[in-house]
């Protein structure tokens, strides 16, 4: 419909044509260095390989973005949410893979970075308010990316000097902002990335073989990046890990570990000294060692898998946490149960464990690793191990349960 000449201007419209309203181009004195024209000759780059390559990172961010909220909500459950204890190795899938994605979109982000770098430095900066508004979004979506990969390398790492914040509050709501940002940037690209995809358009030869090479060169690159660190994942691939973090089979009794007993301040502990204080609605029970080793003992193969991504399968022994749920007068299908370790401080000394994990006859308060006892890296003398968990709600050096039956 065409509006007529005489018609009055609506409040939306003339938002619209301040925001677009052309603002003062800048003195032309300063355009220098980077702004110059014809400060990046590269023909390789093009309308096509940026959608490509913002497609690719879309869905990598999406995959990332996805399995992180799942860890996340695992880690800190509100009420509404339910996490299974079968399939025991779900968890490990997802957050193998949400760090392997990470990993492979760091190749994927320096190249689309790469590809829009000259649109940073365009004649004039800002062209009007609306202008002004959109890079404002894209630079808060580059250092909120950036923000995300660097954060989550250093994490797997282990070293946290560099980040003056608590890695996992950073990472978790900075990944909010990344993909609102992300969502806002597809949207207002979208009939771009359209046209520059759609089948008929021209496009040099010498440009669609650069192209060509360069999309190959960043598959390749996240493709072995990808395979020399999935193997701390995936046992079969753990020969060709040789970038991953920690190795499947390398810490004590063959199992690594993030925080061993000295970190964690707990000393030395006498097996003979061992109290495990058993809370319920018949009252608080007490077992020693012997105690515990008296009770019907039962063998479960299960995964440690930690957030950083690697994983390790044990075969773990001890007593259900059903029966110590019935021992203090709980229903294991209807508790939930609160794990308290020796562990004076720290965030994660304490676990809750939900009812279809405390009824599963895989959760164990383990006494054994592969027959042996348990390493003091480990959590000797008792500590908690469940399908389906990460390894940081896998309590270690437990000296407290409390059963909390659900009404």
């Amino acid at each position: 419909m065409v509006r007529h000449p005489d018609a009055p201007v609506t409040a939306p419209r003339r938002l619209v044509r301040w925001l677009s309203a052309p603002l003062p181009a800048p003195p032309e004195r300063l355009r220098r260095g980077p702004l110059r024209p014809g400060s990046f000759p590269s023909g390789s780059r093009s309308a096509r390989l940026t959608s490509q390559l913002g497609l690719a990172l879309a869905v990598a961010f999406g995959i990332c973005f996805g399995t992180g909220l799942l860890s996340h909500l695992i880690q800190h459950p509100p009420g509404w949410f339910w996490w299974p204890a079968r399939p025991v190795g779900l968890y490990r899938v997802t957050q193998g893979l949400h760090v392997a994605t990470g990993l492979a979109s760091v190749p994927l982000l320096g190249a689309k970075l790469w590809s829009v770098f000259p649109r940073l430095f365009t004649w004039p900066p800002v062209r009007s308010i609306a202008h002004a508004a959109e890079r404002a979004g894209i630079a808060v979506l580059v250092a909120a990316s950036l923000f995300q990969l660097v954060s989550g390398v250093l994490n797997v790492a282990h070293w946290y000097a560099p980040m003056p914040f608590f890695f996992t509050s950073g990472h978790y709501w900075v990944a909010w902002l990344t993909v609102g940002a992300l969502l806002v940037h597809v949207g207002v690209q979208l009939p771009v990335v359209r046209d520059a995809l759609r089948r008929g358009v021209p496009e040099l030869r010498p440009v669609r073989a650069d192209r060509r090479r360069l999309l190959a060169g960043v598959g390749a690159a996240a493709g072995l990046i990808t395979l020399t660190t999935i193997g701390q994942t995936v046992r079969p691939l753990s020969g060709l890990a040789v970038f991953a973090p920690r190795r499947p089979t390398t810490g004590p009794q063959g199992l690594p570990v993030n925080k061993t007993a000295v970190a964690a301040g707990v000393a030395a502990t006498d097996g003979d000294a061992y109290r495990l204080t058993v809370i319920g609605p018949a009252g608080p029970v007490e077992l020693d060692l012997a105690a515990l080793n008296a009770m019907p003992q039962h063998t479960a193969d299960l995964p440690i898998t930690c957030v950083e991504g690697w994983s390790a399968d044990g075969s773990w022994s001890g007593v259900r946490l059903a029966d110590l749920v019935r021992l203090a007068g709980g229903d294991p299908h209807r508790a939930t149960v609160l794990v308290e370790s020796l562990e004076r401080g720290g965030r994660y000394r304490t676990s809750t464990v939900a009812a279809p994990h405390t009824r599963d006859p895989s959760t164990l308060l383990a006494l054994r690793l592969h027959g042996e006892p348990l390493h003091p890296d480990h959590g000797y003398p008792a500590r908690l191990i469940a399908p389906n968990r990460p390894g940081v709600l896998q309590t270690k050096w437990v000296a407290r349960i409390t059963v909390r039956e659900e009404a």
